[in-house]
């Protein structure tokens, strides 16, 4: 429907785009001066969002009253960019968690693993297998790129990965990341700052453990200018 309108207000050399969805941008679109068929068109689409926007307003009023009483729920919508949606469709579709032995499983389960196509000896990671909840998939997407926008990790590996390759596998690779990061809270029960806290140390641990695997005249070799 907001198609059929961005179409119309074209047609008269505007584009709105996401203005169509503001007040100050269908007042925009009613301004436009238009043929008496263009105008009945207009009108009639205009009506049809408004009574689908009413309805979803409606489906998410009872969806909040579902989440704010699923613990589960909270706690995932703690991390950037995961919101009522992805939140409820993650603990609807993992749960129980524990039935999953690790993140990969979890990323087969929901159609964000590459697949692998071999050739000799070759190994080469193609695309990912779709096995899983499209709605899912989709959601965790969106949120994924939002939360590039407040996670300095996710905003990296999306760079990168974009960098190297293109834009649709950087939104996958960060949809799967946040997958990841949705399992792990889920399974140990904790909030996006616990994760990041857990996420730090492990880090640091692993910084520790390998320094302390190397020669001593290695580590305390002074660095070159």
């Amino acid at each position: 429907m907001r198609n059929s309108l961005q179409a119309i207000a074209l047609g008269s050399g505007i584009v709105l785009k996401s203005k169509l969805r503001t007040k100050r941008g269908r007042a925009k679109l009613n301004e436009l001066p238009l043929s008496p068929v263009l105008s009945q068109q207009r009108a009639g689409w205009v009506e049809m969002i408004e009574e689908v926007e009413k309805r979803i307003a409606l489906v998410e009023e009872e969806l909040e009253k579902t989440a704010v009483e699923d613990e589960r729920v909270r706690l995932l919508r703690t991390h950037p960019g995961v919101g009522l949606l992805t939140g409820l469709a993650l603990v609807h579709t993992l749960s129980p968690v524990s039935r999953f032995a690790n993140s990969r499983k979890v990323t087969a389960y929901v159609g964000l693993e590459p697949r692998e196509s071999s050739s000799g000896e070759r190994k080469r990671m193609g695309r990912i297998s779709k096995a899983g909840s499209r709605v899912l998939r989709f959601l965790l997407v969106e949120a994924g790129i939002k939360a590039t926008r407040e996670d300095a990790e996710l905003k990296k590996l999306y760079y990168r990965v974009m960098h190297r390759r293109e834009q649709a596998r950087a939104k996958v690779a960060v949809a799967r990341h946040l997958l990841v990061h949705a399992f792990i809270m889920l399974r140990d029960e904790i909030d996006y700052a616990e994760f990041k806290v857990r996420g730090a140390e492990m880090r640091s641990a692993a910084r520790t453990v390998h320094r302390l695997n190397m020669p001593d005249h290695l580590i305390e070799r002074p660095a070159s200018a």
